[in-house]
């Protein structure tokens, strides 16, 4: 297939790329500058200049596609505060991506996260939950459901839940390396409570696959995960990290959580155990790279 990726040159847009040109496909790039198109070029992929305020481009370049993967996130709001803008960001994108497939039966993989299962307290999360809109992290549960409802337009649409640690080398600003540099910068690796809440993770390669597959194969409709490990205790992750960096690991008070994490002080308490069981039945699909722990043990995120 030609495929148009968004977030093609981002931290899982840079495995997606290859994965799918390994397996033949052909790859049109969304790139937002010149040294991303270059970046895309060296790989073997097409560049297209744009970003996501760009919806005639994102409709142009879906209508000319066999089939589009949906990465891009307006991760600097984000991480600004102004989750709602990027959010809305993302809603105005996947309307135009909806406008461009419409009766065409492509394929359409988008991206959601499984941080907003952490509300599905109380079991381990699988694929069949399905969340209402509401405030903070369930602000994002509103594009997922868009991306879904696509397969009411003939459009084979589904969505890779992707686990708050996506890990590899390739990962530079992600939360483990966020995490890091904070216990860099306070001198402690913190966790908050007794650190027991859990969070899933997968590692880059292993969720590239995920997304190949789901482009391939996916039924409409489909809510998949890209889960390796179902729940690392947040504690384990301090230790690892307070190890490699030789500081102390300690509880931070609640009252202080926002002061010593900042931005992640809202995704560091997330209880998110979440099961991929279904995706890898689904899909034919196995986890074959390191599990978190291990990870961040070969000291790549330490250099």
């Amino acid at each position: 297939m030609r495929v148009f990726v968004t977030g093609a040159t981002g931290h899982i847009g840079s495995a997606v790329v290859p994965e799918l040109l390994s397996a033949g496909h052909e790859v049109v790039g969304l790139a937002r500058s010149e040294t991303s198109a270059a970046a895309l070029k060296a790989l073997g992929a097409e560049a297209r200049l744009g970003d996501l305020d760009d919806l005639d481009g994102l409709r142009e370049a879906a209508s000319a596609a066999d089939g589009v993967i949906h990465l891009a996130f307006k991760h600097d709001a984000m991480v600004a505060g102004d989750y709602a803008s990027a959010v809305e960001a993302d809603l105005a994108a996947l309307r135009a991506f909806r406008e461009a497939l419409a009766g065409t039966g492509k394929p359409f993989v988008g991206t959601s996260g499984t941080g907003v299962l952490s509300h599905a307290s109380g079991r381990t999360a699988t694929e069949d939950v399905v969340l209402a809109p509401g405030p903070g992290l369930l602000a994002r549960a509103a594009a997922e459901n868009l991306a879904i409802d696509f397969a009411e337009s003939a459009i084979r649409s589904s969505v890779v839940r992707l686990p708050p640690t996506v890990h590899s080398a390739l990962d530079r600003h992600g939360f483990v390396p966020m995490l890091i540099a904070t216990a860099r910068a306070t001198g402690v690796s913190g966790h908050l409570g007794d650190g027991a809440n859990r969070w899933p993770a997968v590692h880059t390669l292993d969720a590239a696959r995920v997304y190949r597959l789901a482009l391939e194969q996916a039924p409409a409709g489909s809510r998949l995960h890209a889960v390796g490990d179902e729940g690392v205790p947040f504690r384990q992750i301090a230790e690892a990290i307070g190890r490699h960096l030789d500081v102390p690991v300690a509880a931070i008070p609640s009252d202080q959580a926002e002061a010593h994490f900042g931005f992640l002080a809202a995704v560091v308490p997330l209880d998110n155990p979440t099961s991929g069981e279904r995706t890898r039945r689904l899909l034919g699909w196995q986890p074959a790279h390191p599990g978190l722990l291990t990870d961040l043990d070969l000291g790549h995120y330490f250099g």
